[in-house]
């Protein structure tokens, strides 16, 4: 952590904790939340969250900053522990942390592979729960879980990162309703292709979506952000091509969405 402590224990200011937050649409949610008035806790594997510690205290909130892997066996244990070490309550909880990987199942990394499960799929669920019961026994609280438009279809030639999606739209929404009596609402942040470093480091810079148009992330969080206050079970953030996307998605048969989707993310499409 990199902030004074007795400044997080003391402050007045509702908390939010925001994973996967060095950069793209998790470092906009960090902003955004600032901008509304919360101290943030920021969590990501990398050192650029140091800088990202500075620019939030220069708004005027507390920020204390982990890097901490959270595919890692107990990150998510001591990330809660320092949370909530100084004893003040999560009042918006952002799951954002993930990973993607490119290029047809047999020939990816295995490693890599269940690396993306880790992160994506076992630490969300791992990190909501923890929070998610405190809520509950407060009866206040918001979580916002990073889906993604691909969660509407199967995702070839990405077929772990758009399961892990379809796993977290279909997670969030359950506890959405789940949750309808206790004060704590779950919103899924369902964003199409944005402006980050996603598709470099999942080795998709040569597709069609990767070289497509892409939504600006500071958008993505202002409307994830809307919808998480205003309680609502989902929001497809940007573009209206993906409100279409997720419409599609939802009405053809899933043989069609994925030979639509696979044309957009095999390797080497976006030069033909």
């Amino acid at each position: 952590m990199t902030d004074d402590g007795l400044d997080f224990a003391t402050s007045t200011r509702p908390l939010a904790v925001v994973t996967g937050a060095s950069s793209g649409i998790g470092r906009e949610l960090c902003l955004t939340f600032a901008d509304n008035g919360f101290d943030v806790v920021a969590t990501a594997e990398d050192d650029g969250i140091a800088a990202l510690g500075t620019e939030l205290r220069d708004r005027g909130v507390v920020a204390l900053c982990e890097q901490v892997d959270l595919a890692e066996p107990g990150a998510v244990e001591r990330l809660v522990q320092s949370v909530t070490a100084a004893g003040r309550p999560v009042a918006a909880l952002a799951v954002n942390a993930g990973i993607g990987v490119g290029g047809r199942f047999d020939q990816t990394d295995l490693d890599a592979d269940l690396r993306l499960i880790d992160l994506n799929v076992r630490s969300s669920v791992h990190l909501t729960k923890l929070v998610l019961r405190a809520m509950v026994a407060r009866r206040q609280g918001r979580i916002l879980v990073t889906a993604s438009v691909v969660a509407a279809t199967p995702g070839p030639f990405h077929a772990t990162y758009a399961a892990s999606k379809a796993f977290l739209h279909s997670f969030a929404e359950a506890l959405h309703h789940e949750l309808a009596d206790t004060g704590v609402t779950v919103t899924s942040l369902m964003p199409g292709p944005t402006d980050t470093e996603f598709f470099d480091r999942a080795g998709m810079q040569d597709t069609k979506v990767g070289a497509g148009s892409k939504d600006d992330p500071a958008e993505v969080a202002r409307e994830g952000f809307a919808a998480l206050m205003e309680g609502r079970d989902h929001v497809v953030t940007g573009s209206r091509l993906n409100r279409v996307q997720v419409a599609a998605g939802n009405a053809l048969p899933d043989s069609v969405g994925a030979a639509a989707a696979g044309r957009m993310a095999r390797p080497g499409s976006a030069e033909g």
